[in-house]
């Protein structure tokens, strides 16, 4: 068996490989594949250019699975996802893992139509499939937890809604399981934490962690806007985040599923130990 992880200098990718390694993968059966490999010890690497088909199928020869690890390029990503699964098919891959978004095909948040659109061009591939939905990471809190330091406020705009997430180790150790054996052809894991947590709960978390005392403050999605652009972000930005949280309000990142801790054989991290192992 060998697997090529695209993406493998990432912070997930990166994690991935070492779980891939422990889990018993040979090196020379695993290939760790970015635009820039280097540092990328005990494995075999591959430069990768998600806009270069031939360096795609280059690094693709000879594998049987690869796990495409999505890209960050928003407005372009769905058609460089598409050269990766077609370089995948060419190059004779046998089975395609792909990392989505919570309920891509039929969630309103504002990340899911790129993901729902890989997911359809995977599933029309004609390759074996395998579609791993990530729901939030913990480490994605650490900023305004850091801030939160200083100002004892987190600043929200998700209302009641909950956040189910779990740290991006588990998530690596999920995606390696499925790599490392099993049948998990055309499965679709929707991938969470064990316990979806508030951010009245996040703020107890942060004074946990931190140290000292921190709240979370609610506001409008319109407040939220105006406070993010008078500290300096940019409108579109700013936009953004207040979209999110809209969604965490509407409950889009809420569903707490069985599936990442039957994949990895233990519970998720839970909230406040995955902030103090990332804030460590």
């Amino acid at each position: 068996m060998s697997v090529v992880v695209t993406g493998a200098t990432g912070q997930l990718g990166r994690l991935v490989v070492q779980h891939l390694r422990a889990g018993g993968l040979p090196a020379d059966e695993l290939v760790a594949a970015a635009r820039r490999p280097e540092g990328l010890a005990d494995v075999r690497t591959a430069t990768i250019d998600y806009d270069d088909p031939l360096s795609l199928e280059t690094a693709f020869a000879g594998a049987e699975m690869v796990l495409l690890i999505s890209g960050t390029e928003v407005g372009t990503r769905v058609a460089q996802h598409g050269r990766v699964i077609d370089a995948a098919r060419a190059a004779g891959v046998r089975r395609v893992v792909y990392t989505s978004a919570p309920h891509a095909d039929t969630t309103s948040l504002v990340l899911a139509p790129d993901h729902r659109a890989t997911e359809e061009l995977l599933k029309a591939s004609g390759l074996a499939w395998t579609i791993l939905r990530n729901n939030w990471y913990t480490e994605n809190y650490v900023g305004a937890v850091e801030q939160a330091r200083s100002t004892g406020v987190l600043l929200t705009s998700t209302g009641d809604g909950r956040v189910a997430s779990a740290s991006r180790d588990d998530f690596a150790a999920g995606a390696a399981a499925v790599l490392l054996g099993g049948d998990h052809d055309g499965r679709v894991y929707e991938l969470s934490g064990d316990v979806a947590w508030s951010f009245d709960q996040l703020a107890e978390a942060a004074s946990a962690v931190l140290g000292v005392p921190v709240v979370a403050k609610q506001v409008s999605s319109d407040e939220h806007r105006a406070i993010l652009v008078d500290a300096g972000l940019d409108e579109g930005t700013a936009g953004f985040v207040a979209t999110l949280d809209a969604d965490i309000r509407r409950g889009d990142l809420a569903d707490a599923t069985p599936d990442l801790r039957t994949l990895i054989g233990r519970p998720t991290t839970p909230l406040v130990d995955g902030l103090r192992t990332a804030l460590a």
